[in-house]
Parts: C-alpha cells; structure tokens; sequence
C-alpha cells in the first residue's frame, strides 16, 4: 500500500520560541514524521478580543486569560517562519503550517508550500476557501465539528475556485482534547470517502497512539498528530499532546500497520512456501497393501509432510489399484 504521509503537530506547542519550535523539528525528523506542521496567524485577525476560550483551554492555561491573549503570546514572525522552512530543509523534513486567515494564507503560499492544511474551524469560512482554492495546490482538511454536508460545501468551494479533487484530501477529526475513543467515529472516515469520492485521512487527539494505526487499517492516507517537548509546560496544547518518544512509537506503529495490510492478493507468501510441504499432509498407507488391492478408507490415510499427492484428491485415489507394495506411512503413488 502507499505509504502513509505522517505530519507531526507542532502547533503552538513552540510557546512563540523559536529555539523551542527548532527543538520540536529536530523531534519530528528523529521519530520518522514525513512532515512537522505549525500553525500561521494574526491574532488581530483570527479573534476579537472578547472570544472565550475552549473548556479545555481554560483547564491547561490561565482561566482568566482571554483567548486573544492566549494566542498572542503564541504567534511566531514571518522571519521565524522562514527561519523554521530553512531549518526543515536542512533536517530532511517537510515544513507545514495551517493558516488562520487571508494574510497568512498569502505568507504561506509566499514561502511556496505547495500543501495547504485547513483547520476544522476554516470549513465554513467562505471567502478563506476560496483564496485557498485558487492556489491551485495540495489540500487537506480537518472536518472536525462538521456535518457531511458542511463538508461537501467546503470541497465544492475549493473545486469551483480551482482545487482538483484529486488534489484535496479530507481528515477525520474530533475537536476536543483530549477526544474519548468514545467519541471517535473512525467510521465517518470511510462514509466520507464513499460519499464524496475523496481521498481521506485521521487527525487524532486521543490519548495514545493506537487510533492512528487502527485509522492507517481502515484506509488513512494522512496521520496527524500533536506532540509536544514536555507535557508539563505552559499552553493549551502540550497536555494532550504526544511526546516524542510516543510519537517515534506511533511513526513505528503506522509503519508497521502498512506493513501488515499487505497487498489485498490471498497467496501464500515465499516463507509460507517454505514450510507449506513441512505442514501439509499426504496421502499415506495406513497399513501393508499389496500390489493389486484396492485403495480404500481401511488401508489409507493422510499424515505429514505434504510431499505426496494432496489430501484433496482423496475421493479419485479411492477404488484404484495399487501399482506396487506399500509399507505403512509410505507415500503412495500412482
């Protein structure tokens, strides 16, 4: 099968560092990730100053603190995100970032990502869709909060605007951090490959690593997955976050999960024809059968090793005559 593109989710999980966000690359690369993404905005531009925050941001940062302020102090400069595309290049690993609104869709494709990530809070965001459509490059999309439909609006937008669908691939994804297995749904994964004739993937926020191999089984092109340095630090993502010793396990995982899918062909592979004739059976005289008697069920019988003539064949063996004299457990032959 295809390999599986694996994008290790930096986020805002650099805290506005960029010695921090350099160190989350270094991560990424070491655990095998095809790609590391963050996330490109204007806090002026992505939320009024009034916005509250999420249940569960309000549980890993400062209550009181707006969600404005939570985010300003997350934004990382044009230079430090030209900064971090170098330093991709130089570790072998692709540089991705979602944007959060127009000018940041404009920076992105300035810096010539030919991937765009949209995130589940964009899918209904009309004139975004449409500035990202027209780039005319590689999409994927996070469908966290949606409904079916909300999804098939968003590809028509992108479509319209000149996105291929071919060209758009669409992630299963579940907003809240941590989501329970509960609420997981890999299912609508596969209804939204079948309904909107897409190719699709799984961004995970479960605990944990096994949801992404179980979504690789089911037929996730794309994986997607936060990881942080060290869950105890300060902001809204690190928490429910992998660290990067769970995130090489889940690269390990995946890898291993492709491995085992196989090719769909029912055949038995080169070992298997190794020890086919080792545990396959044949048949055998059960006793001592003179030359011109007659096979029967009361002088044979099937045993191992299957170098004879195949069990199988048992109904045309029996009634024949034999040609020569037999020892018990002695291969017959015609």
């Amino acid at each position: 099968m295809p390999k599986t593109f694996i994008i290790a989710e930096a986020g805002v999980n650099h805290n506005g560092s960029l010695s921090l966000a350099k160190k989350l690359i270094d991560q990424a690369a070491w655990a095998g990730a095809d790609a590391v993404k963050f996330q490109t905005f204007k806090t002026e531009n992505l939320v009024t100053e009034s916005a509250q925050k999420a249940a569960y941001q309000k549980v890993s940062t400062d209550r009181k603190e707006s969600q404005f302020a939570m985010l300003k102090k997350l934004e990382l400069s044009d230079d430090a995100q030209r900064a971090l595309l170098g330093y991709c290049k130089k570790n072998k690993i692709q540089f991705l970032s979602s944007p959060f609104d127009l000018d940041s869709v404009d920076f992105l494709a300035g810096l010539g990502l030919k991937i765009f990530k949209i995130p589940s809070g964009e899918i209904t965001n009309l004139p975004y869709l449409r500035k990202v459509g027209k780039l005319g490059v590689k999409v994927i999309l996070s469908t966290g909060m949606s409904y079916l439909n909300e999804v098939r609006e968003a590809i028509e937008v992108l479509r319209s605007s000149g996105t291929r669908l071919k060209d758009i691939i669409v992630l299963h994804c579940h907003t809240e951090y941590p989501t329970d297995y509960k609420d997981v749904n890999l299912r609508a994964m596969r209804t939204m490959q079948k309904e909107l004739n897409v190719t699709v993937g799984y961004s995970d926020h479960t605990p944990g690593i096994i949801v992404p191999a179980i979504a690789v089984a089911l037929g996730a092109c794309v994986i997607e997955k936060h990881f942080t340095l060290d869950r105890t630090m300060e902001g809204p993502d690190h928490k429910a976050s992998l660290v990067p010793a769970e995130l090489k396990a889940m690269v390990l995982a995946i890898r291993a999960a492709e491995q085992v899918l196989g090719d769909g062909i029912k055949k038995p592979t080169q070992v298997e024809l190794r020890n086919k004739p080792i545990g396959r059976k044949s048949i055998v005289a059960l006793k001592h059968i003179q030359k011109g008697e007659i096979f029967n069920e009361h002088n044979l019988t099937v045993k191992r090793p299957g170098t004879g003539i195949d069990p199988m064949s048992w109904d045309k063996i029996l009634g024949t005559a034999a040609k020569k004299n037999f020892k018990p457990d002695q291969m017959i032959e015609l």
